[in-house]
């Protein structure tokens, strides 16, 4: 039990990483380790059953019924992570100084996770090719999309927390990259960071609304309609890879004394230099690293389907 609550809480500190990288999503990371239905299910499971538990300070049965032993350990993770690579490892400085190894390792991640997934789709036909492209067409136009200027009325804040949240929980887009574009991210970041309520309560208010929201919508796509929901989220992560691609001119501005991406476009590079070399190294690394999950998954689950029926093996 010890052990498969620290397999969690690495899962989280993966997801939290994922975080910290511009472009990148903790919903990428959480499809990519295998757990991103089961998150959807956990976050699914904080409904009004949950609440009315807790409304007549039933604690055990709203623990019992909200899927804690799977969230808390993801959440310790994932904020050990942020802590990490903010406090003790600068990864927001190596991507501005190595973008290239940086976005390498998680190109090739996410290429992994694509191939895994369409290992997983049954007798594919040219149909498959709709849903495909439908997620391609969806993650360009997120990521290619550039900052705006808007409101600041409670209203439009309570709407980019529920945006931002809902593109957290989905692979291939970033949450923080979402109030890029809605050009309140430097608002937002500055409200939270003075405590000001006037800003926090309508954020976190839409950051609830659309977590509870979104994540049943997506718990209701994976039920109906299954394989469609997978290959546009498929095709989402593919058309992420426009920005994830390690050899860009990027252009950063300065938030709040930070370095932030806002908008990037591939290029091919110039030479073969140590940089390429590297940079190529580490997404095949992370290519790899994918598979190499995926296999261990299919081997524990082939032995845990042998020892549910040991007659198979007669």
């Amino acid at each position: 039990m010890l052990l498969e609550k620290f397999k969690l809480a690495l899962k989280g500190f993966c997801m939290g990483t994922a975080d910290v990288i511009p472009g990148v999503s903790g919903g990428t990371m959480a499809f990519i380790l295998g757990i991103y239905e089961q998150l959807i299910d956990a976050i699914k499971s904080f409904d009004l059953v949950f609440l009315k538990k807790l409304s007549r300070l039933d604690l055990n049965g709203a623990l019992s019924h909200a899927h804690f032993d799977f969230i808390l350990p993801l959440i310790i993770g994932i904020f050990s992570a942020l802590l990490f690579f903010t406090r003790v490892i600068p990864l927001p400085k190596l991507i501005l100084t190595h973008p290239e190894l940086i976005y390498g390792l998680f190109f090739g991640l996410i290429l992994g996770s694509i191939v895994v997934l369409f290992k997983h789709i049954d007798n594919p036909d040219w149909r498959d090719l709709v849903e495909t492209f439908v997620g391609i067409a969806l993650g360009l136009v997120v990521v290619t999309m550039t900052p705006k200027d808007t409101p600041e009325a409670n209203w439009f804040i309570f709407f980019c927390g529920a945006l931002a949240i809902t593109a957290m929980i989905l692979p291939g887009i970033s949450g923080s990259f979402i109030l890029l574009i809605l050009g309140k991210y430097a608002y937002i970041i500055d409200g939270m960071g003075h405590f000001r309520l006037g800003i926090i309560i309508p954020f976190a208010a839409g950051a609830a609304l659309g977590l509870i929201g979104f994540s049943r919508f997506l718990h209701w796509l994976l039920h109906y309609y299954h394989r469609a929901t997978l290959l546009v989220i498929n095709g989402i992560l593919i058309g992420s890879l426009w920005m994830i691609w390690p050899f860009q001119n990027r252009e950063w501005v300065e938030i709040r004394g930070k370095q932030k991406l806002i908008h990037s476009t591939p290029i091919l590079p110039d030479s073969f230099d140590s940089t390429v070399l590297y940079s190529l190294t580490l997404a095949i690394l992370g290519f790899a690293i994918v598979l190499l999950i995926h296999l261990l998954g299919d081997r524990k689950h082939q032995h845990t389907s042998e020892s549910d029926n040991p007659s198979s093996t007669l």
